[in-house]
């Protein structure tokens, strides 16, 4: 081991079981509330031949935990499988009326929602009352009180640690409880997957089949931006495993196209991701569904190119929209709130680049027939869900977490929503928020010689990144620019070489570069941050740079 990777660990307090986590030590599923009743339940529906319907989501998550439901009953032996994902633009976020009139015309017996539902208490009561149960697997923040007569395995109810000291029989130990801390960072799919798991406990699922199912479990996970430590990370570090080696057409294919050449965090969050999304963004979901279900390379080829089709259409509109509220300008509110005629499917993606291009929380709506709708996105210590809260007067309706949501208003209410936005975030007398995004070294290095191979090979190990375990930044004081050089259409890139006080150089680049760094000239000495990666030309490998920041 390198004594630049081992100080990282220490620095990180990574361990081996971090490093090598034993799938034999995740967590229990029974500690999920009603988890041990749903088992049940389904085994009941296998037994009666019932017909189940999934209810998902038009994300990432909430598609690859759609898979992954249906997959799982069908392993169990559910005879009868049927999957209905949202209109982004009709049906918005979680449970609509629709699901109760798809229910009856399919004739189920059972609703199995997946990444929704906690908070849906007026349409499962509809469900109920036509005579269909719901068994709800979300992982969302609960509100006050739960729908009434239904099995909710969300690791975020309010009564969690009652609900699984009552399932134990008896008090829950210390390891038990962290455990249960550790299950409220899943994503949607992880808690589909604690199902299976419970399902594999039953005799349901054959052991060991379960594990074909993380890859579409470390995809969702990635994409959802969910902590990568504890429980998330024995099953990513699996995923990533399984995603190697996946049996699915439709990910061989899509990988195939997007020309991913090594499986790592970039593929999972820039290539993978971004195409399964733009499905639900541009059109439907239903296309990254049936992608994720497809059978034959063919199919699969042919559904990877309408998403290839798709993801070009998002990036391009998504720029555009980016561009023109550059040229005319955000003020200088503290609450960015932008809207315009834009597609409703980047929303989310452009309240994203204003929040990381101004360091503000930022919302942008689009408005249809007098009404707008949108997305936010905050970071620190502004609150978006709370945000929401405390305008709900002047909002028809939205919910989310704290660093993303989704918000519909009437057109009159805008200036009202603003200035409560205004408002809320002054009197938080918030503090140093730039600090959440300055760039913060692991280790700082003094020669280049330092960032071999053998340190690139070893970082690996880390992989997959995220929050909790993002990718290793390091920092190289007084580094002496010898080579400045800009790339690609209208100059936007950047490429570095740097010296060390030994004069040894280090190749850098920096892809969609700030006018300041384009700024930088030959001789110049600076403090430059950046992570590692590998480059190969020709069977050459060699280690490269990428700038995070140049102070």
């Amino acid at each position: 081991m390198s004594e630049i990777f081992a100080q990282l660990l220490r620095k990180r307090e990574f361990g081996q079981d971090f490093l090598c986590p034993k799938y034999e030590e995740t967590i229990r599923p029974e500690l999920m509330p009603d988890l041990k009743k749903a088992v049940e339940r389904l085994g009941e529906a296998r037994e009666k031949h019932e017909k189940v319907l999934i209810y998902g989501d038009y994300d990432v998550d909430g598609v690859t935990a759609s898979t992954v439901a249906a997959e799982m009953l069908e392993r169990a032996g559910v005879q009868v499988v049927e999957i209905m994902l949202p209109n982004r633009f009709t049906d918005g976020y979680g449970m609509s009326g629709k699901v109760v009139a798809r229910a009856k015309e399919l004739g189920v017996g059972l609703v199995l929602t997946v990444d929704c539902g906690s908070r849906n208490h007026e349409i499962i009561e509809q469900l109920r009352a036509e005579g269909i149960e719901t068994i709800v697997t979300d992982h969302h923040e609960c509100g006050v009180t739960l729908p009434e007569e239904t099995l909710i395995l969300n690791p975020k109810r309010r009564d969690a640690l009652q609900a699984a000291t009552e399932a134990k029989g008896e008090e829950l130990t210390d390891q038990e409880v962290d455990e249960l801390l550790e299950l409220r960072e899943l994503a949607g799919v992880g808690v589909v997957f604690k199902l299976a798991q419970g399902l594999v406990q039953k005799g349901l699922i054959p052991e060991g089949q379960e594990k074909w199912l993380l890859d579409l479990v470390l995809i969702g996970t990635v994409c959802d931006s969910m902590k990568l430590l504890g429980e998330n990370r024995r099953l990513c570090f699996y995923g990533l495993k399984v995603l190697e080696k996946t049996r699915r057409p439709g990910l061989q294919e899509l990988m195939r196209l997007s020309g991913v050449k090594r499986l790592d965090s970039d593929a999972i969050g820039f290539q993978i991701g971004p195409r399964l999304n733009a499905a639900g963004r541009m059109e439907t979901a239903e296309k990254a569904l049936e992608l994720l279900r497809a059978k034959t390379r063919i199919k699969a080829a042919e559904l990877a190119a309408e998403l290839e089709l798709l993801n070009q259409q998002r990036k391009k509109q998504q720029n555009e929209a980016v561009d023109e509220i550059r040229r005319r300008g955000v003020g200088e509110q503290k609450v960015i709130v932008e809207r315009g005629d834009w597609h409703e499917g980047v929303l989310g993606i452009i309240a994203g680049r204003l929040t990381e291009e101004y360091h503000r929380p930022a919302f942008a709506l689009a408005e249809c027939d007098g009404i707008l709708k949108g997305s936010g996105r905050s970071f620190g210590d502004f609150n978006l869900a709370e945000a929401l809260t405390v305008c709900e007067k002047y909002i028809i309706g939205g919910g989310g977490h704290a660093e993303a949501c989704g918000v519909k208003l009437e057109l009159e209410r805008f200036e009202d929503f603003c200035e409560a936005l205004e408002e809320y975030c002054q009197s938080l007398r918030l503090e140093d928020q730039e600090r959440f995004f300055a760039a913060r070294e692991d280790l700082a290095i003094e020669k280049v010689e330092e960032l071999s191979l053998e340190l690139i090979d070893e970082l690996k190990k880390l992989e997959p990144y995220g929050p909790g375990n993002g990718e290793p930044v390091f920092l190289l004081k007084n580094a002496r620019v010898v080579e400045v050089a800009k790339l690609g259409e209208g100059d936007r890139h950047l490429r570095l070489v740097v010296w060390d006080q030994t004069g040894k150089s280090l190749k850098l680049m920096n892809f969609s570069a700030p006018k300041e760094y384009l700024a930088l000239s030959g001789g110049e000495i600076v403090d430059v941050w950046f992570t590692l990666c590998e480059n190969e030309f020709r069977g050459i490998r060699s280690v490269e740079g990428r700038v995070v920041r140049i102070g």
